[in-house]
This record gives structure tokens, C-alpha cells and sequence, in this order.
């Protein structure tokens, strides 16, 4: 009986550890070409120096060959970080119509204090045409300032 307990709170934790993360259209704007389905973070909460990875499910009407995805951090509203890839870099391309996962890996850097963080993404097509913009919100746990032995 007590292993099935132990068996039972632990497939818990796992699976509530990887639970998605809700998250906003930008401008309560939703009808993009490219709609978010679900995001996932693991490890959540973030741990800083560790890499971590945003899935981030989608579904597009059309298909797009290329552009670039735009992410912009924000810790309690101050803008701290903001990078732009190819989109290609993180989704094979061309994306055809219909459901495809952007899947970005980031280490943070050991100094990111722990809390709440915003990141905002926007995907712009090669025509410059905004595909999608969302945000949503993450944290870096407060044992990732522990140091590890």
C-alpha cells in the first residue's frame, strides 16, 4: 500500500511539474495566422545556470518560409533581456500548414535573481507581416541562487 502511494505522489510531482503555462495575446489581438496552443517550460521553475526549454505549441492557416522570432524579458515590468533568431533556427522550415512546436533552449545566467519573469514573443513572417505575438509569464525558482558543490 505504501509503494502505491509512493508510485502515486510521485507520477504527481512529475506531471505537475510540466504543466502548461497560460499566456496572452499581445493587444488582446487573437486572430494571428499563427495561434499558440499550449507552452511548456522544463524544468519549472527555471533554474538559473541549468539549461532550460520553452516548447511552445502552435497551430498556422498558412504555410511560412522563413522570418524571425522575437523575445523581449521583463522582471517586475523593466525590460532585462531581448534577443531575435531565425525562425528556421528553431523550427524546421518550411512550416507547412497546420500544428508545429518553436522549441528554444536558454541557459540564464547564474546573476538573474529569482521571481517572476514576462517574456513576450512575437513571430514575424520574411514579408514582415506579424505571424503571432504572445506573453506569458515564468519563474526562476529561489533555490537556483544555492550553489551547487
Amino acid at each position: 500500500m505504501n509503494r502505491q502511494l509512493l508510485l502515486l505522489f510521485t507520477f504527481y510531482v512529475l506531471v505537475s511539474s510540466i504543466q502548461a503555462i497560460d499566456f496572452t495575446y499581445c493587444d488582446d489581438e487573437e486572430n494571428f495566422p499563427v495561434k499558440v496552443q499550449q507552452i511548456k517550460i522544463i524544468p519549472d521553475p527555471v533554474v538559473t545556470g541549468k539549461p532550460a526549454i520553452f516548447n511552445i505549441s502552435a497551430v498556422t492557416d498558412r504555410s511560412v518560409s522563413g522570418g524571425k522570432v522575437m523575445i523581449e524579458v521583463r522582471y517586475f515590468g523593466i525590460h532585462v533581456h531581448s534577443e531575435t533568431h531565425d525562425i528556421c533556427e528553431e523550427v524546421s522550415c518550411p512550416i507547412e500548414a497546420g500544428n508545429f512546436v518553436l522549441s528554444h533552449a536558454e541557459t540564464l545566467p547564474g546573476y538573474a535573481p529569482p521571481g517572476v519573469y514576462t517574456l513576450k514573443t512575437k513571430m514575424i513572417g520574411k514579408n514582415g507581416y506579424q505571424l503571432t505575438c504572445f506573453s506569458f509569464k515564468f519563474k526562476i525558482g529561489f533555490g537556483a541562487l544555492v550553489s551547487e558543490s
